[in-house]
């Protein structure tokens, strides 16, 4: 019988279900995962540095969230109605949240960015939504706009490549990063058709600036634009509360997913009541209806593992472990790389980490993208062959409460035995020797 991988090979494009670009000779199926740690078809053993692209926080198969989903589901998985569950997850939600007076439910986290931009626009009759370059908010257009082309067009146009819609050049305008006052010319010379600005918080593995988040949150008020952060990744991972309370900044809107469902599929989108009741049947008809709903979205089954997720988040000692896993983690990066002769540097905030090949400070898209990503993906292939699960298209590493010393020290060893193989091939001394970095 052919083996699992032959299989995915020949039904999903590249053997994958997004993203992951692995050589087919490599590509791995994976069949269970228990804390950190997941194996494959073949019966290897990895330690995980995806943890589901960051949805399973609290670790695979976590035994509360896994409890807690079968008693669920042994009482129906899915009414396509508000269920009890649900009604307590709002609750601990607003709770948490510092934006959050209105809330609802979807399925993933990219409906809950597209509903957050489909409220701004209803809300206020504007066509226009800008973005930070190169942030990734779901797989609607505008959430793919100016993230993966290669030769990116002059600011504020947005770059199309990857939507399979053209007409984001029209409906998406684009602004840098960190570049405060960048965004405030490009929201004041178009706030009479700008409904919103998105932004993801810590932008990929790139931290804000000082005062940057802030200068947004003041522009957009001032403009009568509505401000949203994209939280499907920070949610709950940098705090509670999110980048909202680890950074101090109020948006309008926020979008949630990953981590708030413990690994279970969910997604949410809340903020200020004026804004959210524009997606209230009582406003049927009238202008400015948005119109919201979802079969899967809050499901029961997924409403209570995410209960049972954040009643872990919420125990004492949670977010500063994390946070302290995550210091170590890009500490112990830093000291494999400086010991290896590499040029390159460690990102991230909180549980998260990211390795960038270039002695430019990363401060952006642009100047991220002038990294040597192909030497990044090299040497994430290189982790996969010695036991590391990640995606060798060079997003995050992140780490869960099911990680610990001992995994970092783990992460370190192989993160030298890979740097090794990989300066040893033909070719890479002379280019590191030169300083090579490829665009």
């Amino acid at each position: 019988m052919p083996s699992h991988r032959d299989r995915a090979l020949r039904l999903f494009p590249a053997g994958s279900n997004g993203e992951y670009g692995i050589p087919p000779a490599q590509v791995r199926i994976l069949e269970r995962g228990a804390g950190c740690r997941v194996w494959d078809t073949e019966g290897r053993e990895y330690l995980d540095m995806t943890m589901a692209w960051g949805a399973a926080l609290v670790g695979h198969a976590r035994p509360e969230v896994i409890e807690a989903a079968a008693r669920q589901a042994a009482r129906g998985a899915n009414f396509a109605a508000v269920s009890a569950p649900l009604v307590e997850l709002a609750e601990r939600i607003a709770a948490a949240s510092p934006c959050v007076e209105r809330i609802r439910f979807v399925a993933s986290g990219t409906e809950a960015t597209m509903l957050c931009l489909r409220v701004a626009r209803g809300a206020t009759g504007r066509p226009k939504v800008l973005k930070l370059e190169g942030a990734y908010h779901g797989q609607h257009p505008e959430g793919v706009a100016s993230l993966v082309g290669a030769d990116p067009p002059e600011l504020p146009r947005a770059d199309a490549s990857g939507t399979g819609a053209p007409w984001v050049e029209r409906d998406v305008l684009v602004a840098p990063y960190n570049d405060a006052a960048a965004v405030e010319r490009t929201i004041a010379e178009h706030s009479e058709e700008l409904a919103a600005v998105i932004v993801e918080p810590l932008h990929r593995c790139i931290p804000p600036a000082q005062g940057f988040l802030e200068s947004l949150r003041e522009a957009t008020r001032r403009h009568g634009v509505v401000l949203v952060f994209d939280e499907v990744v920070t949610g709950f991972r940098l705090a509670l509360g999110g980048a909202q309370e680890r950074y101090g900044v109020r948006p309008d809107l926020a979008a949630y997913g990953k981590a708030l469902g413990g690994g279970f599929p969910i997604g949410a989108f809340g903020g200020r009541a004026d804004l959210m009741d524009s997606v209230s049947e009582s406003r049927l008809g009238e202008p400015g209806y948005v119109w919201s709903a979802s079969t899967g979205g809050g499901n029961p089954v997924s409403a209570a593992a995410a209960l049972a997720a954040l009643e872990v988040l919420s125990r004492d000692g949670v977010y500063p472990r994390l946070h302290e896993l995550g210091t170590k983690l890009r500490a112990r990066m830093r000291e494999v790389l400086e010991a290896r002769g590499e040029v390159a540097q460690v990102l991230g905030d909180g549980p998260l980490a990211q390795v960038a090949f270039s002695a430019r400070p990363i401060t952006d898209h642009r100047t991220w993208r002038a990294a040597d990503r192909r030497r990044g993906c090299a040497l994430a292939l290189r982790l996969l062959e010695e036991g590391v699960f990640l995606n060798p298209m060079g997003t995050k590493l992140y780490l869960s409460l099911a990680h610990d010393e001992a995994s970092i020290d783990e992460v370190g060893r192989k993160l030298d035995a890979a740097l090794g193989k990989l300066q040893a091939e033909p070719g890479r001394r002379q280019e590191q020797s030169e300083g090579h970095v490829t665009a």
